[in-house]
């Protein structure tokens, strides 16, 4: 015999796990032959140690016996793979931890620990250990329904979305069949791009309708017009090439490409046999369908003028009421929105903003690809305007009048003396001769007088002003405008204030002397007044044509016999502007000073007594004016709303802090405040702030 047998029975397990002959038989990896027989657990654990070599420890749970007998000596790894088989069939299993083997029930095996593969496929065994599976096709989530009912109930399967993978804990023999299946199933089911031209259809209307018949048939179909798509499994993308009217297919298997070919092959079908009879309608969806058609028809009528197109064009137009007739009938006027407009191939329908277009299928299609640019959602400028002004007025009067009568009052000659000016105050005669009646008040500031008694009449000797006076004003406007590119917009805050143009008095004096006056009155806005026109461009910046101005009516010549004066301020400028820059337009920086004197010779120069012979006014004022600008871009109906909400709710936060104060003895305590809108997320600085906030 060439080898020596090693026979271990359940009688002695204990003394054997410690016997010579095992331990010789473990180092020299003789083959054994195993009987156990209703042996515990734990004691056929102690002499796998000694026939491995290995640390095992039985966890305090594992309870029972097992019955484990081999027919013929096997090598001791033989035996060990037995030994983790007839453990599973019971319930527990063996793993590896910091090098000890550890025996757990089959529900804690998976949080005890083993090895973790990735990619490669792990050795068979009964041992449980953990994989990463990374799909390259085929999407995780969907082949968990199917690896779960193959999986030992008590062990796990976990999909990671990031990187499409699977993470399967299981025995490794059974990780190896699901390695082989996923391997069967992660394969790619797209078919390559296919290109199919048509011949009469437009790819724009045929992509929808083969993309919705795909659907229905059963598959999973996207369809995307102008731009690609990013391609997923069992998923049939249609999409619509305009420039060269082609459909660009990718199916999910072949037979599914089969029927999108039939399909465009049935549905792309001449309309007519004569080409000249086509009669399309095409809707519009942003543009004004009286504008579109004005200049499709100059661009048909530079084609065929050119010659590119061997249709004949014929072009025409109604010119506008009241006009020659137009030269060009390309560019002539088309009639007011309420009516359809004419000429020739393309008809405008402005009740149902669409385009009627007479044409060959080529040609249609050459004006189909344009329409599609020029149908495009426009832009939007929200413009901010701010009108800022700082006026400061000071005024300083001072003024001395006297006079006296010198003589008898019993002769005949009276001499009198003294001063009289036109500044500084109220005449000191109309004072003195018409106070009394009180038609004429003293001036404003302080006035002394002395009086003096003439024959037992009271007479203003002497008069005295003084006067300072300051004025300061802070004026700030901002009024805002929300308009499309292109298009002006123009708001007016103000009065409509009459100013008379002419009069006329008929004196029928023959008749009776009766008077048959009339006026001719001319109403004009006062106060202030914004028009611009914004045009956008590709780099971001804003073009503006501005017109602002700012009036108001003078208020010392509200009942001047000459009629009303106003005073305006206006600006009328072009400027460029980054979208959501703020640009000064211009403004007005005034220092005015004025002084009038009036004094008595000589005597008025005499240091400090010469005030008593003179009268002085001094005026100074100032004025800061400055206009600001912000046009915003608004470029999508989120952004559109979002800017509307931010003002909503400035407007709804001034009206509540605006509410009266609680009040018991006049018991209105509320005002009116905006309701509250529902709650929308905001972008952070997708909309500035208000320029005046």
């Amino acid at each position: 015999m060439k080898f020596r047998l090693a026979t271990v029975s359940i009688a002695a397990c204990a003394l054997l796990a410690g016997a010579p002959g095992l331990l010789h038989a473990q180092r020299s990896g003789e083959p054994i032959t195993l009987n156990f027989a209703n042996a515990d657990i734990e004691a056929v654990a102690r002499t796998m140690a000694a026939i491995t070599g290995r640390q095992i420890v039985v966890d305090p749970r594992v309870k029972g016996t097992i019955n484990l007998a081999t027919d013929r000596p096997v090598p001791p790894a033989v035996a060990y793979n037995q030994f983790l088989a007839t453990l599973r069939l019971s319930g527990f299993s063996v793993v590896e931890a910091g090098g000890l083997l550890k025996v757990v029930p089959e529900a804690d095996a998976k949080l005890q620990g083993g090895s973790v593969t990735v990619g490669e496929r792990p050795a068979g065994g009964n041992q449980i250990v953990t994989q990463i599976f990374r799909l390259n096709y085929e999407t995780a989530a969907n082949l968990v329904p199917i690896l779960r009912p193959l999986i030992s109930p008590n062990n796990t399967i976990n999909v990671n979305p990031g990187n499409n993978s699977l993470v399967i804990t299981d025995y490794a023999d059974n990780l190896q069949r699901m390695g082989r299946i996923i391997a069967a199933l992660d394969v790619s089911n797209a078919t390559d791009v296919e290109i199919i031209p048509l011949k009469h259809a437009l790819a724009a209307d045929i992509a929808p309708l083969v993309a919705r018949l795909v659907e229905s048939s059963g598959g999973t179909s996207a369809v995307a017009a102008g731009q690609g798509q990013a391609d997923t499994s069992f998923r049939t993308t249609v999409i619509a090439e305009s420039r060269s009217n082609t459909l660009v297919v990718r199916a999910a298997n072949g037979a599914r490409l089969n029927l999108v070919r039939s399909l465009v092959e049935k549905l792309d079908q001449p309309t007519s046999q004569s080409a000249s009879g086509n009669i399309y309608v095409v809707y519009l969806k942003n543009a004004e369908a009286a504008k579109l058609a004005v200049t499709l028809r100059a661009a048909l009528a530079g084609n065929s003028g050119s010659g590119a197109s061997g249709a004949t064009t014929q072009v025409s137009a109604v010119p506008a009421a009241g006009t020659a007739n137009a030269t060009n009938a390309a560019t002539a006027a088309v009639q007011g929105s309420g009516q359809p407009s004419t000429g020739g191939q393309i008809q405008a329908d402005p009740s149902t903003n669409s385009l009627i277009i007479t044409a060959p299928e080529p040609q249609y299609r050459q004006l189909r690809a344009v329409i599609d640019r020029l149908d495009a959602r426009r832009a939007q400028v929200f413009v901010e305007s701010l009108i800022a002004e700082v006026n400061a007025d000071k005024a300083a009067e001072f003024g001395i009048q006297w006079q006296n009568a010198f003589g008898n009052k019993d002769s005949k000659n009276i001499g009198v003396l003294g001063t009289n000016f036109s500044i500084g105050g109220q005449n000191i005669f109309t004072l003195a001769t018409q106070a009394g009646s009180g038609t004429v008040a003293p001036s404003t500031g302080i006035n002394a007088g002395l009086v003096r008694n003439i024959g037992g009449v009271y007479v203003l000797a002497a008069l005295a002003r003084f006067i300072e006076t300051n004025g300061d004003g802070n004026i700030l406007s901002t009024p805002n405008l929300l308009t499309l590119d292109n298009e002006e917009a123009k708001i007016v805050i103000g009065q409509n204030v009459p100013f008379v143009t002419g009069q006329y008095t008929n004196s029928n004096s023959g008749t009776g002397g009766s008077v048959n006056p009339f006026q001719t009155i001319e109403r004009k806005d006062v106060g202030l007044t914004l028009r611009v026109k914004p045009q956008i461009s590709e780099n971001g910046t804003v073009k503006l044509q501005i017109f602002q101005e700012v009036s108001s009516v003078q208020a010392s010549s509200i009942n001047s016999a000459t009629g009303l004066i106003t005073n305006k301020r206006s600006i009328e400028s072009n400027v460029l502007v980054d979208d959501g820059s703020i640009v000064v337009l211009g403004g007005l920086l005034q220092d005015e000073y004025s002084g009038n004197q009036e004094k008595v010779p000589i005597v008025g120069d005499v240091p400090f007594f010469g005030n008593l012979f003179k009268s002085e006014t001094r005026t100074r004022k100032k004025t800061n004016l400055m206009v600001f600008l912000r046009p915003v871009v608004v470029r999508d109906a989120a952004q559109s709303d979002e800017l509307s909400i931010d003002r909503y709710d400035l407007m709804r936060l001034k009206q509540d802090a605006a509410r009266p104060k609680e009040s018991l003895t006049v018991p209105i305590n509320e005002g009116p405040v905006l309701p509250a809108l529902r709650s929308v997320p905001k972008t952070p600085s997708a909309v500035p702030p208000p320029l005046g906030k």
